[in-house]
C-alpha cells in the first residue's frame, strides 16, 4: 500500500528500558493448525441452561498454582530517546503520527503471514506477558516482558518505553483433554450472614463480624466449583445483566444472583471457552467463542450466542473461513450495536448478534483488520501489506457496524503498531514500536487530535488483562484508563519508594495533549480508573494491608477521591488474595473476581475463592 503524506507534530522523548527476568514464555513456533471447512450456520445452540444438581466432572491432575504477582520493581534512568525535540505550540509530542488524507492505495511487496502476527497482546500483573503495554500486530517475533512484576514503563516527553526481552524455555499452557465441566448444585457461597468460612475464621463465623461503621457489607463470597485442567483456566467476564452477574470458565458459563451469589443458571459447553467480548449488547446478549474440539489442536472457531439474563442459548455457527491461510486458532471478539466482529491474523468476519446472519467479511485490498474495539463505535485496527515485514504499516478505521464500510481511515507513521484502544468515544489509541509506547487521540472525522505528552518522571502501566492467552487478544477492555469528551485519565504505576505503595491519576487535555492536573490516591493506597460514571471518573481503590478496597469517584476537576463503597478492612486479606483481579461496579454493588483460577490439587482448587460482592 502506498505511503500517504504524514503530518508530524513536534516530537521528543526519553527513557531507558529495563531487562526483565529470563524464562518468560514465547509464542508457539510454527504455523497454527488449519481448521476444517466451516460448518453450515444452521446448527442448534449448545442447549438451554442446565438445572443445578449435576455432579462435577472429572479432569486430569493439577499442577503448581499460578502465584499472585509481585509489585513493579525499580524504574530505569532517563536517557535521550529516538526523537529530536522540535519547536511547536504543544511542546514535546510522541512520534507515531501520520494523517491519512483519503482512500488508501496498494503497496507492492510480499504479504507473507507468520505465526503470531496480528494479535494485540497485554500485560498481566504478576505473570509473564508479551511485549508492550498491550501488544499489536507484528510480523516480527513478539518480544516478551514481565507484567507488573518487572516491566518498566517510562513516559517522558511523550515516549513510553518498555522492556522487551525474555527467554524461550517456557511453553504456552495447553489444557489437556477432559470431560465436560459439570457445575455442582450451587457454587459454595458464603452469604456473609454467619454461615461463612472467611479467611482466618472458623467455619461458622460471619464475614461481616468485623465490619466497622461506614464500611460496606460483604454480600457473598464464592468458591470455585468447576473441575479444571492441570494448568487452570482464564475467567471470562464478569458481566451484569439486570439482577444476574455472569462469568465463564473452561467449559461452562454461569449466571449468579447479584444479591446473594447463588447460581441461577449454567450453560455447559462441549469444549473450552476461548474468546469473549469485553462487553455485551445493551439488551444483555453476548456471543462467545468455543473451541471446535477437545484436543490441543482444536481451533477457536465456533460461535455461540446466549442471553446473559436467562442463560438461554441462541444461535450457534462455525466462523466462516476465508481461504486456506485463515488461521482460527486464536480470535478476538468485540460487540458494537447488534454486530459482533471476529478478528484474527489477516482475516475478519462480522455477524448480527440477534440472529447470526453474516454482515460482512474480509475486505478487499491490501489492508486487513486483525482486531476490533466495540461499544458506542466500531473501531478496526488493520495491518497493511508492505515490502518489509520488519517495518509494518498499520491503520485504524471507524466502520459502519451494519456494512463494514469505513467511515474514515487514519495511518500512524510507518513502523508504529496499533496496540490498544483505551476509549472509542472520544477515540484514544495506544501504539507501540519496539521498546517505545505512545498514545494519541483522534477527532470524530479520524484526523489527528493530539498526542499525549506526560510530565518528566511519570510512569504508567494500564492493565489490559491476562497474558496466559498470548495471542487472540482484544483491542479493548483495559482498565487504569478512562476518558470523557475533553480529558483522558490514566493512573500512574505504583510508587514503592516510600513505606507503602501509592500512585495518582493524571488528567490529560485531549486538545493539547498536556497534563491538566494530578490527583493523589488516598494515603498508602493505589487507585485504578475503571470508566466514567455520571461525569466523574469511577475508581477502584485497591486493598492494602489491613485496609479494604473500595469504589470511589474523582471529579473531572481533580481533587481528592470520594468513596462510594468502602470495603471492610476485616476481609482485606480475602480481597487481596484474588489473582489478576477483575473489578465491576453496578447497581450500587461492587464485584471482585479472579481473572484466572488454578491450584496445586483438587482440594485446593475447590477452596479457591473466585468472586466476592459488596454493598450497603
Amino acid at each position: 500500500m502506498t505511503q500517504p503524506p504524514s503530518q508530524q507534530p513536534p516530537q521528543g522523548g526519553f527513557g531507558a528500558p529495563q531487562q526483565p527476568p529470563q524464562g518468560s514464555p514465547q509464542p508457539p513456533q510454527g504455523p497454527p493448525q488449519t481448521p476444517p471447512p466451516a460448518q453450515p450456520p444452521t446448527q442448534p445452540g449448545y442447549g438451554y441452561p442446565q438445572a443445578p444438581g449435576q455432579p462435577p466432572g472429572q479432569a486430569p491432575g493439577y499442577g503448581a498454582p499460578q502465584q499472585p504477582g509481585q509489585q513493579p520493581g525499580p524504574y530505569g534512568q532517563q536517557q535521550p530517546g529516538p526523537y529530536a525535540q522540535q519547536p511547536g505550540p504543544y511542546g514535546q509530542q510522541p512520534g507515531p503520527y501520520g494523517q491519512q488524507p483519503g482512500p488508501y492505495g496498494q503497496q507492492p511487496g510480499p504479504y507473507g503471514q507468520q505465526p503470531g502476527h496480528g494479535y494485540p497482546q497485554q500485560q498481566y500483573p504478576g505473570a509473564p506477558a508479551p511485549g508492550g503495554p498491550g501488544g499489536g500486530a507484528s510480523k516480527r517475533k513478539p518480544a516478551i516482558i514481565i507484567g507488573a512484576a518487572a516491566a518498566a514503563l517510562l513516559v517522558i516527553g511523550g515516549g513510553i518505553y518498555v522492556a522487551t526481552s525474555g527467554g524461550d524455555d517456557e511453553k504456552k499452557p495447553v489444557a489437556k483433554e477432559s470431560g465436560d465441566a459439570k457445575p455442582s448444585v450451587s457454587p459454595s457461597v458464603n452469604e456473609g450472614d454467619g454461615n461463612g468460612d472467611g479467611e482466618g475464621r472458623g467455619a461458622d463465623d460471619d464475614l461481616n463480624a468485623g465490619r466497622k461503621a461506614g464500611e460496606a457489607k460483604v454480600l457473598w463470597l464464592q468458591k470455585n466449583d468447576i473441575d479444571l485442567p492441570r494448568n487452570g483456566s482464564d475467567v471470562y467476564g464478569p458481566w451484569v445483566a439486570g439482577d444476574t452477574i455472569v462469568k465463564g470458565m473452561y467449559r461452562s458459563i454461569s449466571g449468579y444472583s447479584v444479591a446473594d451469589g447463588k447460581q441461577k443458571w449454567t450453560l455447559k459447553l462441549p469444549a473450552d471457552l476461548c474468546a469473549a467480548p469485553a462487553q455485551p449488547t445493551t439488551n444483555g446478549k453476548i456471543v462467545i467463542g468455543v473451541k471446535n474440539g477437545t484436543t490441543d489442536k482444536a481451533d477457536c472457531s465456533d460461535l455461540q450466542m446466549l442471553d446473559l439474563a436467562t442463560g438461554k442459548a441462541g444461535w450457534k455457527k462455525s466462523i466462516k473461513q476465508n481461504g486456506t491461510w485463515d488461521f482460527l486458532s486464536d480470535i478476538s471478539l468485540a460487540i458494537s450495536g447488534d454486530t459482533v466482529t471476529v478478528g484474527r491474523t489477516g482475516n475478519s468476519n462480522a455477524y448480527r448478534v440477534s440472529d447470526g446472519k453474516e454482515l460482512f467479511g474480509k475486505p478487499s485490498g491490501t489492508c486487513q483488520p486483525f482486531a476490533f474495539a466495540g461499544g458506542a463505535k466500531l473501531i478496526a485496527a488493520s495491518n497493511c501489506r508492505t515490502d518489509d515485514v520488519n517495518n509494518p504499516q498499520h491503520q485504524i478505521q471507524q466502520l459502519d457496524p451494519d456494512t463494514g464500510k469505513a467511515m474514515w481511515t487514519y495511518r500512524p507513521k510507518r513502523g508504529w503498531e496499533i496496540d490498544k484502544v483505551y476509549s472509542v468515544s472520544p477515540l484514544v489509541v495506544s501504539l507501540k514500536k519496539d521498546k517505545e509506547w505512545s498514545i494519541l487521540a483522534l477527532k470524530e472525522n479520524g484526523t489527528l487530535r493530539t498526542g499525549i505528552t506526560s510530565d518528566k518522571g511519570d510512569k504508567f502501566a494500564p492493565d489490559c488483562g491476562s497474558a496466559f492467552a498470548i495471542f487472540g487478544k482484544s483491542l479493548d477492555g483495559c482498565t487504569g484508563v478512562a476518558a470523557d469528551a475533553n480529558t483522558f485519565y490514566m493512573a500512574t504505576a505504583p510508587d514503592s519508594s516510600g513505606s507503602a505503595r501509592t500512585n495518582k491519576v493524571v488528567a490529560f487535555d485531549l486538545n493539547t495533549g498536556k497534563s491538566k492536573w494530578k490527583a493523589a490516591a488516598p494515603a498508602e493506597r493505589t487507585v485504578k480508573p475503571l470508566r466514567m460514571e455520571g461525569g466523574n471518573v469511577l475508581l477502584y481503590v485497591e486493598t492494602a494491608y489491613e485496609k479494604g478496597g473500595g469504589i470511589a469517584t474523582l471529579a473531572p476537576t481533580g481533587g481528592a477521591p470520594r468513596m462510594l463503597l468502602q470495603h471492610p478492612a476485616s476481609t482485606s486479606e480475602i480481597e487481596r488474595g484474588f489473582y489478576n483481579t477483575k473489578v465491576l461496579y453496578a447497581g450500587g454493588r461492587s464485584f471482585i473476581a479472579s481473572g484466572r483460577v488454578s491450584a496445586r490439587n483438587d482440594k485446593e482448587e475447590l477452596e479457591t475463592k473466585t468472586m466476592m460482592a459488596f454493598g450497603n
